[in-house]
Order: structure tokens, then sequence, then C-alpha cells
């Protein structure tokens, strides 16, 4: 059950992120011109490396160690994902690959 739930969490950020990387490829190429599916191959490979690096929140928790141990705060629990089902490593392989492979293939 849990699996499913997952790959339901992969597949919606997939078509948000899809359809939001459609609209800024769109609003791109009515700006400058130029070939939409060569815009939204190159949108798709940015949003999804980023999304591979930043998916979880372990980017932000970097951010916070400094001033979070100046404070004598405790260090963040991993277990408080907040009802997500993917980690970081379940973004990176069902989201953000897939949205690279897909617009490496738009671009070639």
């Amino acid at each position: 059950m849990t699996v499913l739930r997952g790959l339901r969490e992969a597949l919606l950020l997939f078509a948000v992120v899809g359809a939001l990387v459609a609209v800024a490829a769109m609003i791109w190429v009515a700006v400058a011109g130029g070939d939409y599916t060569a815009r939204l191959g190159i949108g798709l490979v940015v949003v999804g490396g980023l999304l591979g690096v930043t998916g979880d929140l372990t980017m932000s928790r970097i951010g916070m160690l400094g001033p979070r141990a100046m404070f004598g705060a405790a260090v963040e629990r991993e277990t408080a994902g907040g009802g997500r089902v993917l980690t970081g490593v379940g973004i990176f392989l069902f989201v953000g690959l897939p949205l690279i492979v897909v617009g490496v293939l738009l671009l070639t």
C-alpha cells in the first residue's frame, strides 16, 4: 500500500511539474521566439536537476545547522516528513530522473 501511495505521489509531482514547465516554455517562446520542444526540453532538464538536488529538505536543513547549533536547538529528525511518502532518493529516482530523461529526449 505504501508503494502505491509513493508511486501516486511521484506521478502527481511529475504531472504538476511537467505542466508548469510546459507553461513556462510557452511563455519563453512567446517572448523570445524559437523552437518550443527545445525550450521544453531545456526546462525539463533544469527542473529535473533542481528537484534531484533539492527534492528533499536536505539543503534547507544544511543551511540551518549553524544557527541551530548556536542557539542550542536539537538536530531535526528525519522522521518528520509531513505526510509525504517519498524520500529525497525517491523524488530523485521517480520524478527528477524521468524529467531529465524526457528533457534530453526532447532535445535530440
